[in-house]
């Protein structure tokens, strides 16, 4: 039985939320990358509230050209970084959404690593 790309998607995605819940003194950080855009958040799941947001969607990123590529997943992430510690989120729980530790998804987590967030 072939099972498509969504459905072995959604699992991936599942096994790993089921280890990792967001707090208040440390929230979920959730990345997710479609063809186009990256989409970052800090999540407590205690309460189901997103604290801080950043996309490639955002007036700064737009300006930079930021897209979904290891570049563009850099600049994007010691710009969340910035603004999380701005927000006084010192320490986060990674949740990569399914996808490898490699890449896109390195990148953007060692550029927010380099802005001061503690994971």
């Amino acid at each position: 039985m072939q099972i498509d790309k969504k459905t072995r998607s959604e699992k991936r995605k599942k096994r790993v939320r089921k280890c990792i819940s967001g707090t208040a003194a440390r929230p979920r950080l959730s990345v997710r990358f479609s063809g186009k855009h990256i989409y970052a958040q800090c999540v407590n799941d205690e309460v189901g509230r997103t604290l801080v947001f950043l996309s490639t969607l955002t007036k700064e990123a737009k300006e930079k050209k930021a897209i979904a590529n290891v570049a563009g997943a850099t600049f994007l992430g010691k710009v969340f970084g910035e603004k999380a510690m701005s927000c006084g989120i010192k320490q986060v729980v990674f949740d990569r959404g399914g996808r490898r530790y490699h890449g896109c998804v390195q990148s953007f987590a060692d550029a927010a690593r380099g802005a001061g967030l503690l994971f």
